[in-house]
């Protein structure tokens, strides 16, 4: 049976899981990223399909964030869980996970930044991972 990622939101009320051959790890530096998430937005981009919420889909609240995107916390906690380009044609069938919520990344590590170019004025990209501006 295939290793299945676990994670959940700070309360406990949201828990999910989905296969572990997740997408690599992505830095985002967008600044609705920032707004959302406190800071730049780590994630790992799955088959929409693969994500399985164990419990706590009735805490889930979304927010359209974009007029192709919207982004997903728990309505008790706060915590920045997900998001999803439901009403992009290319992206509308994956989901980036916050990787903050998730349990043990099980050796994963960060693989590029994107919207690098975008990225907060107080703070410096300084490790030698690729940079996207979008």
């Amino acid at each position: 049976m295939e290793d299945m990622l676990t994670g959940r939101c700070l309360c406990g009320a949201v828990e999910f899981e989905f296969p572990g051959h997740a997408n690599p790890m992505v830095m985002c530096h967008c600044k609705q990223c920032r707004q959302w998430g406190g800071h730049a937005w780590p994630s790992i981009t799955i088959q929409f399909s693969n994500l399985e919420i164990k419990k706590g889909r009735e805490t889930l609240t979304w927010y359209e964030s974009s007029e192709f995107a919207r982004r997903c916390f728990c309505s008790k906690c706060g915590s920045s869980l997900f998001w999803h380009a439901d009403r992009h044609p290319e992206w509308k069938d994956e989901i980036a996970v916050s990787v903050g919520c998730i349990d043990d990344v099980q050796g994963r590590r960060l693989t590029k930044h994107i919207f690098a170019s975008h990225k907060g004025d107080y703070y410096d990209i300084t490790d030698n991972l690729p940079q996207e501006d979008d």
